[in-house]
């Protein structure tokens, strides 16, 4: 089958990149929040409630989102905002320095050359999101939002979780708004429904599951180191 993102995807008008797996080497979350856990003697007790989110995961009692919300709510309810900024400042001088795809970055610079607008699209969650796609200099940065109470976190959704369908919702709104082609790229098999919706999508380091399926919708597949 031909695939779309045979065109030149570099002069695409909006570059949607995905965050973890596609931009990072790796999931950012859980080291997100063992780091900040990790340091704190006071939190280790949140292990507890990271465990009974996953054994209820694992047992259909909850779902992919609500474990979620569950083990962000254990790992960092209460916390100040003033030190989770400062960790999340920490966190993102780490990441960029040693947790990147290199190729994802050249990419990414290469479309802001050409001067597509960009936007991080991440289900991750907005603590740290926003500084990466501040640091990195994105147009537009979606990602699932948090829940403050005043200057403490509390943790829950304030946004629906921006994994699988819900890319898909801000895809479609993405191109309600803004003029011209789309480059998508993004990492795993819950991304096809919205790389399959943009002009010159690529699934990239995705599992041989996740490929053969993008490949069987015309959706080209690249290793990024």
């Amino acid at each position: 089958m031909h695939s779309r993102a045979s065109s030149d995807p570099a002069g695409a008008a909006i570059a949607i990149f995905d965050l973890d797996g596609t931009l990072t080497r790796r999931d950012t979350l859980l080291p997100y929040l063992l780091g900040f856990v990790g340091a704190r003697p006071a939190r280790w007790g949140s292990v507890v409630g990271v465990g009974l989110a996953l054994l209820a995961y694992v047992a259909g009692r909850l779902d992919r989102d609500a474990c979620k919300e569950r083990i962000i709510v254990s790992c960092l309810r209460g916390a100040e905002r003033r030190e989770l900024d400062a960790y999340t400042s920490r966190f993102v001088d780490k990441l960029l320095k040693r947790g990147m795809h290199s190729q994802a970055i050249a990419v990414l610079e290469t479309h802001r050359s050409r001067g597509a607008h960009l936007v991080l699209l991440s289900a991750s969650p907005d603590l740290y999101v926003r500084e990466i796609a501040a640091r990195l200099k994105f147009d537009e940065c979606i990602c699932t939002e948090l829940r403050w109470d005043s200057q403490r976190l509390a943790g829950s959704f304030a946004s629906r979780n921006r994994r699988a369908e819900e890319k898909s919702v801000v895809v479609q709104a993405i191109r309600g708004r803004l003029p011209g082609r789309i480059a998508a790229y993004a990492n795993s098999s819950s991304d096809l429904p919205h790389l399959e919706l943009t002009d010159n999508p690529l699934l990239v380091n995705g599992s041989s599951g996740a490929r053969q399926s993008a490949l069987a919708r015309g959706i080209a597949c690249a290793l990024w180191r």
